[in-house]
């Protein structure tokens, strides 16, 4: 890492003046300074490398697992792995992931070419979501480029929570998400269109806070939060496992008496219920 503790004050003038004799890397580094951006400690160097580091892969690896342990007090990172061989011993299938924390993840999935006409690809999804949900998660998550398998995926239950566009060719990569405690195909999925009263935006903001933190206790999440720039508008994508969970969502007396309170401050929304086309 590059960042130290070494500092220096820009001129009044909020510029920065580059030493005498200073090379165009030192000139940036300055330039950075004055900017406001720390600058690297004597002796430190940054080097880009165009081949593998297996030696800074581990470090990372360690480090984050770490933070992230750290961060959400999970500590049960897990490789998940599912392999099919033939008579020869040789490889006809195989899926890679992993589980940590109630969630499981899908990093690849191959099936090769003489064998994908057989239903390899459905079995090893369904093997590994079942140890996944032995181990105790309750999802799954995955991502698809567009010339890949993302229908694939759709057909086994999974539901598109975004996507990249700007892949090489004119491709998208597609993410996905399933449930292993509930059927997919109950899940509901809504686009709130909220719109803020013009004396009443930060009340509403308050609101839609406190409303949203509610969605979990119905099986609801939250999967993008938009906001215009004057704040008076937001756009929610929302999701529930189930239409019971949504139905109870909208009686629930913390929302109720959460509405109440604003009267006629409240935010006006008009909601779509929508899928994926």
């Amino acid at each position: 890492m590059t960042t130290g503790n070494h500092t220096t004050t820009p001129p009044a003038d909020g510029t920065s003046t580059p030493p005498a004799g200073a090379t165009p890397a030192a000139d940036a580094e300055a330039r950075r300074a004055g900017q406001g951006e720390p600058r690297a400690s004597a002796g430190d160097t940054l080097t880009v490398l165009a081949t593998a580091d297996a030696e800074l892969t581990a470090r990372l690896d360690r480090e984050l697992t770490a933070f992230n342990n750290r961060a959400t007090g999970a500590d049960d990172e897990a490789e998940l792995n599912v392999r099919v061989t033939d008579a020869d011993g040789d490889l006809v299938a195989g899926l890679t992931g992993w589980t940590w924390g109630g969630c499981a993840g899908i990093n690849m999935v191959w099936v090769r070419a003489d064998r994908r006409a057989e239903g390899w690809g459905g079995r090893l999804l369904r093997a590994f979501e079942a140890e996944a949900g032995r181990r105790g998660c309750i999802e799954v998550s995955v991502s698809s480029f567009s010339f890949q398998a993302p229908e694939f995926y759709r057909r086994h239950g999974y539901l598109d929570t975004g996507r990249r566009e700007g892949i090489p060719g004119g491709h998208v990569d597609h993410h996905f998400w399933k449930s292993l405690r509930t059927d997919p195909a109950a899940a509901v999925r809504l686009v709130a269109l909220v719109e803020f009263p013009a004396d009443a935006v930060e009340a509403g903001q308050r609101y839609e806070d406190a409303v949203l933190a509610l969605l979990d206790r119905h099986g609801g999440r939250v999967e993008r939060r938009l906001r215009t720039g004057d704040g008076r508008t937001e756009v929610h994508l929302i999701r529930f496992d189930t239409r019971t969970g949504y139905d109870a969502f909208l009686i629930d007396p913390e929302r109720v008496a959460l509405r109440a309170a604003l009267g006629d401050a409240a935010p006006q929304a008009r909601v779509l219920e929508v899928h994926e086309v």
